[in-house]
């Protein structure tokens, strides 16, 4: 019998789990599923209607809720586990009542044996990778966060509405804390082979720094907008982690602005995890891309650092 490949355990199995869930089985991006849940009676009913679905699908996956000794042969464990942020609240006021869910999450999940990558995408993301981080004691390569990796989606989605060009030709980056201290270092920003700074100074009547700043703070403030509007945000995360796994999987190489742990780069030596380009591959953060940022785009990085290191510190392991 053959052996089953690409495990995933997916823990926590509310609106941003099950929408990577059903862009997962759409995708056919694993060939096992494993919902864990508090609420078992939740992730049952979750894979009953999964599966329902899998003759529509392309997929064969295997679909079941389990429990954490399920983790022990998973390649990777998905980690949506937590409480949803409410109205005009921020992300890092979330942290306290979310590490005590990963306190409780975690140490399980390597007790199990598990020695796959852990990909978190509970807010606030970053210091929630970092917890998982000293939690588990794994080597930082293989504890990643989604980080900026949908605001750089929302980024290139309004770019390529502005510049009327596919945002799949968008090379922009949103680098910083997954929250309020995040920015655009528009130094870095590309479109196709042009330099957007290049495209500001040869069009100066059609295109204008003060409407990309808008840009920049429409992203930074969309999931206020959203959850204002319909409560939470799912979809796009939930297929922001399905590109992160599918990296993984695939051994892809592809960049995608991940919340990894700074080994140094633009001489910030604490285990700060950030969001911030980064290869990812079948070992997880393979390479992180330091950026040759301006002065005042570098003190934007190192605000938004110091922000989220003084958060991680703020509350007790």
């Amino acid at each position: 019998m053959a052996n089953i490949k690409r495990k995933i355990v997916l823990v926590g199995t509310g609106m941003v789990g099950m929408s990577f869930a059903y862009a997962a089985l759409n995708q056919s991006i694993c060939d096992e599923l494993v919902l864990v849940d508090l609420n078992i009676e939740r992730a049952k009913g979750e894979a009953m209607d999964l599966n329902h679905g899998l003759s529509f699908s392309s997929s064969s996956m295997k679909i079941y809720a389990g429990d954490y000794c399920d983790c022990t042969d998973a390649d990777i464990v998905v980690i949506c586990a937590g409480v949803n942020q409410k109205p005009d609240e921020t992300r890092l006021s979330l942290l306290q009542r979310n590490t005590k869910v990963f306190e409780s999450i975690v140490p399980r999940v390597v007790s199990s044996g598990f020695d796959g990558i852990f990909l978190v995408a509970t807010n606030p993301v970053d210091i929630m990778t970092r917890v998982t981080y000293e939690l588990s004691g794994f080597n930082a390569a293989k504890v990643i966060g989604t980080g900026t990796t949908l605001d750089t989606a929302r980024l290139r989605y309004l770019l390529g509405d502005y510049f009327e060009v596919d945002p799949r030709n968008i090379h922009a980056y949103v680098i910083g804390e997954h929250g309020d201290s995040e920015f655009v270092p528009w130094s870095q920003a590309i479109l196709g082979v042009k330099p957007i700074y290049d495209m500001l100074h040869d069009d100066s009547q059609r295109y204008k720094m003060d409407e990309l700043k808008k840009i920049s703070n429409d992203v930074r403030t969309a999931a206020y907008e959203i959850i204002r509007a319909k409560g939470s945000t799912y979809y796009g995360i939930g297929m922001a982690i399905c590109k992160i796994v599918r990296a993984i999987f695939h051994n892809e190489n592809s960049i995608y602005t991940t919340s990894v742990r700074l080994r140094g780069e633009y001489g910030l030596r604490k285990d700060v995890f950030i969001g911030n380009p980064c290869i990812i591959n079948s070992g997880g953060a393979n390479r992180i891309l330091e950026l040759n940022l301006m002065s005042d785009e570098l003190e934007k990085l190192k605000k938004s650092y110091e922000i989220l290191d003084e958060s991680f510190t703020s509350i007790n392991l």
